[in-house]
C-alpha cells in the first residue's frame, strides 16, 4: 500500500479525471459513499444515531455534502453544517450542494453558528469534512473554533474525518495550533504521509483506506516513488520459511557481540529474541567478566567470554573472536556495549575482520561508528543499523529535531548514500533500503517505550537474517512483528506493564499465527 502526500494525490486524481476519463463529479460522489457506509459499519445501521456533518467550501466540503445526502436516503437526520459562505461554494462541491439544496434538504450556516454547540453536545457522530489535505499553516476562524468544540467532544461523540484530520499537514503531519483529533479517518485511494510523521499519528486514530475509482497503479504509470506501508500480508512473506525436516544448522548461527558492565541484560534480550524467533544458535559473545551473569541469565545461548579493560571490550578481543567469526551467518554489533575510550578503533577492527555476513548495528555500536562512516560502505556483506532519532542525528550531525522534521528524507538519502538499509525509529518507524525504497511501520505505541525494547527488535532481525531471509526481509518482517506484539501485549499486561520478554512472547504467538494460515 503507497503513502502519498498532497501533491501526488492531484496528480492522480488529475490522472484519473482527464487521461480515464472519470469527472471529479463522480469521484466525490464514490467518496462520500464510502464514508456512509463506514458509518452504517460502525454503527449497527442506527438512523436514531445524531449526527452532525461539518462542512467546508472545497473538495473534502463536498465530500461532506454527499454523506449528507446519502444518509438522508437511509432515513437518518443529519445536521449538515456549512463553515464558509454559499458564494465561495464552485466546481464539484457546488454540483453536490446543489443536488442537497434543490431537494430542499436542511443546512445549517455561519448565521447559526450560536446553535452548533448545542448540536455538537447532542452529537453521536461528528462528521469532519472541513479541510482536507490544504492545509498549510494554522487554521483560520470559524473553523479553529469548531476544531476546539469537536475536540471537547471527543470523547463522548465518534469523530470521523474524511480523507485527513483538519489542521493536520497531509505531507508532514505538522499541526499549527489546533486540529481534530479523530476516532477514525476514512482517507481515499491510499493513506497520506501526514498520517505517519510528527503530530499526524496522535490526530488520525484509526484510519483506512477506500477505494473511489482511483486506481493506486497510476503512481508506476507516473513513475512515483513513493513510500509504503508495512502490512500484514506484505510481512508473511517476509518469515523465513521453516522446512519440517530442518535442524538447528538449518535456521543458522547468529552472533551477538555486546554487553559491559553497567549493560548485562541488554545483550541478553537480544539473545532471547534470536533464539525464541526461529534461529537454530545463538552464541554470545560479552565482557569475560559477564559471563556468569549472563549465562545464568539465559543458559541457551553458547558464548565467548572475551578480553575486557575496566567492564568493556579490548582492542584484543577481536583478535580473540576473529577466527570464529566465519562460522556464523549473521552478526549483531552494539546492545549495552556503552562507550569506551577505544571503542571506534574496536569497531574499525570488528569491521576489518568480519568477511561477507549480514551485520545489524544498534545502540552504541552505532555511535562508535559516527566518525568513520566509510566502514559500512567497505563491508561485503549487507548493513542495517537501527537507530533512534537521538543516534541518527548523530550520525547526520543535526539536531533530533531536525530529524524527527524530516524522517523519510534523512532516511533515504542516509540509506542511498552509505548503501546500507536503515530503521529509523520512532512511533511510526521508517525503513530505507541502498536503492531508495522506503516503508513505514503503521504500528507501535507507548508500550515499547522501555529499555530492552529496542535490544529485542535487534534480535528479531539478526535471527530472520541467520534463518536465510533477505536483509529487506528480515527487517520489515522483525519491525512489524517487534510493534504488533508490544501493541497486543499491552491488551493484556497495560500500556505500562509491557516488559521485553513479554514482546518475545508476543512475536511467537504472531509467529504461529501467521504461519499456520
Amino acid at each position: 500500500m503507497i503513502v502519498a502526500g498532497q501533491k501526488e494525490m492531484q496528480q492522480l486524481d488529475r490522472y484519473t479525471m482527464e487521461i480515464l476519463g472519470l469527472p471529479g463529479v463522480v469521484l466525490m460522489e464514490n467518496a462520500g459513499a464510502r464514508v456512509v457506509e463506514e458509518i452504517i459499519a460502525s454503527h449497527s445501521q442506527n438512523s436514531d444515531n445524531n449526527v452532525v456533518i461539518l462542512a467546508g467550501g472545497g473538495n473534502n466540503g463536498g465530500d461532506g455534502f454527499v454523506v449528507a445526502r446519502k444518509l438522508v436516503d437511509l432515513g437518518w437526520s443529519p445536521k449538515l453544517w456549512l463553515l464558509t459562505d454559499l458564494e465561495k461554494i464552485t466546481g464539484d462541491a457546488k454540483c453536490h450542494l446543489d443536488v442537497y439544496l434543490k431537494r430542499g434538504l436542511p443546512l445549517f450556516t455561519l448565521k447559526e453558528m450560536d446553535v452548533l454547540p448545542t448540536h455538537l453536545e447532542q452529537a453521536d457522530i461528528i462528521v469532519d469534512a472541513m479541510l482536507g489535505t490544504g492545509v498549510k499553516g494554522a487554521v483560520r476562524e470559524p473553523m479553529k473554533t469548531v476544531i476546539h468544540m469537536v475536540n471537547n467532544r471527543r470523547n463522548q461523540a465518534s469523530v470521523l474525518s474524511v480523507d485527513i484530520p483538519t489542521g493536520v499537514n497531509s505531507d508532514d503531519g505538522r499541526v499549527v495550533d489546533e486540529a481534530i483529533k479523530a476516532t477514525k479517518t476514512i482517507t481515499f485511494v491510499c493513506p497520506k504521509r501526514g498520517f505517519f510523521l510528527q503530530e499526524g499519528p496522535n490526530y488520525v486514530g484509526e484510519w483506512k483506506a477506500v477505494d473511489i475509482s482511483v486506481p493506486p497503479s497510476i503512481a508506476q504509470t507516473l513513475h512515483f516513488k513513493l513510500p509504503q506501508v508495512i502490512t500484514e500480508s506484505l510481512i508473511t512473506e517476509c518469515i523465513p520459511s521453516r522446512p519440517r525436516n530442518g535442524h538447528k544448522g538449518t535456521f543458522g548461527h547468529a552472533l551477538v557481540i555486546g554487553g559491559s558492565q553497567a549493560y548485562v541484560g541488554a545483550p541478553v534480550f537480544t539473545a532471547k529474541a534470536v533464539l525464541h524467533s526461529g534461529a537454530g544458535l545463538v552464541t554470545l559473545a560479552i565482557p569475560e567478566s559477564l559471563y556468569h551473569i549472563a549465562a545464568n541469565l539465559f543458559p541457551e545461548a553458547l558464548f565467548i567470554p572475551l578480553s575486557e579493560t575496566d567492564g568493556h571490550f579490548s582492542v584484543r578481543a577481536i583478535h580473540e573472536l576473529n577466527p570464529k567469526l566465519p562460522t556464523f551467518r549473521s552478526v549483531a554489533v552494539g546492545p549495552g556495549m556503552s562507550r569506551f575510550q577505544e571503542g571506534e578503533g574496536w569497531i574499525k577492527e570488528l569491521f576489518t575482520a568480519l568477511t561477507n555476513q549480514p551485520i545489524v548495528i544498534d545502540a552504541d555500536g552505532l555511535y562508535l561508528l559516527r566518525n568513520q562512516l566509510e566502514l559500512l560502505q567497505q563491508h561485503q556483506g549487507p548493513v542495517i543499523l537501527t537507530p533512534h532519532p537521538g543516534e541518527m542525528a548523530t550520525l547526520v550531525c543535526k539536531s533530533v529535531q531536525e530529524v524527527e522534521g524530516n524522517r523519510l528524507e534523512i532516511a533515504q538519502e542516509f540509506a542511498v548514500k552509505y548503501g546500507v538499509l536503515l530503521l529509523l525509529k520512532g512511533h511510526r518507524s521508517v525503513v530505507a533500503t541502498p536503492d531508495g525504497e522506503l516503508y513505514i511501520n503503521p504500528l507501535g505505541h507507548d508500550a515499547l517505550g522501555k529499555g530492552g525494547s529496542g535490544d529485542v527488535l535487534t534480535g528479531l532481525i539478526t535471527s530472520f537474517l541467520a534463518q536465510g531471509a533477505l536483509p529487506k526481509d528480515a527487517l520489515l518482517a522483525a519491525s512489524y512483528l517487534h510493534a504488533k506484539s508490544g501493541e497486543e501485549q499491552a491488551e493484556i499486561l497495560s500500556h505500562f506493564g509491557v516488559m521485553p520478554e513479554d514482546i518475545i512472547t508476543g512475536v511467537k504467538q504472531l509467529l504461529m499465527r501467521y504461519t499456520n494460515r
